[in-house]
Order: structure tokens, then sequence, then C-alpha cells
């Protein structure tokens, strides 16, 4: 690939990768929040035992897992983007 080529998609790659990572920055910070909700209805539900905080506390639930999911994927995608980075980077250097 000609270097000229090779900078190019650097340059695009980089611009994609640091969105991602403030997305992931976004996304780890609503698990967070989702978590600690999921938490406090777990305990809610514990401390009431009633049918409604019990649904409650599975819907908080589901909500932090489908973040983590989410999470988990934007994660993946980062880690792709750097090694393909990296093959990119090692393009450039002189062999």
């Amino acid at each position: 690939m000609a270097q000229h080529l090779v900078e190019r998609r650097l340059t695009e790659l980089s611009k994609r990768l640091r969105r991602s990572r403030e997305e992931l920055a976004v996304v780890e910070e609503q698990l967070r929040a989702l978590s600690e909700a999921a938490d406090e209805a777990r305990i809610r539900s514990l401390v009431s035992e009633t049918p409604l905080a019990a649904r409650e506390s599975q819907e908080a639930q589901r909500h932090a897992e489908a973040m983590a999911g989410a999470r988990n994927s934007l994660a993946a995608q980062v880690k792709r983007m750097e090694a393909e980075m990296d093959e990119l980077l090692d393009k450039l250097l002189p062999g």
C-alpha cells in the first residue's frame, strides 16, 4: 500500500477511534448510573418484598445488562481499531 494511502487511512481511523473512545466514556458513565439504579432497586425489592418492587428491580437489571453489552461491544470495536492502527503504523516504518 502506498505511503500516502496508509497515512490517509491512519488519519481517518484516528478520527473514528477518537469518536469511539468518547462514546465509550459516555456509555461507561451510563452503565455506572444504571448499575447503581439496579442495585438500589434490588435493595428496595428485598426490603419491600412486593411484586411491583421485584418487577422494577428486574427491569433495572435488564437495562444495566443491556448497557453492559453495548459497552462490551464498543470496547471490542475500539480494540479492533487500535490493532488496525498498529498494523498501519507498522507499514509506515522502514523495514
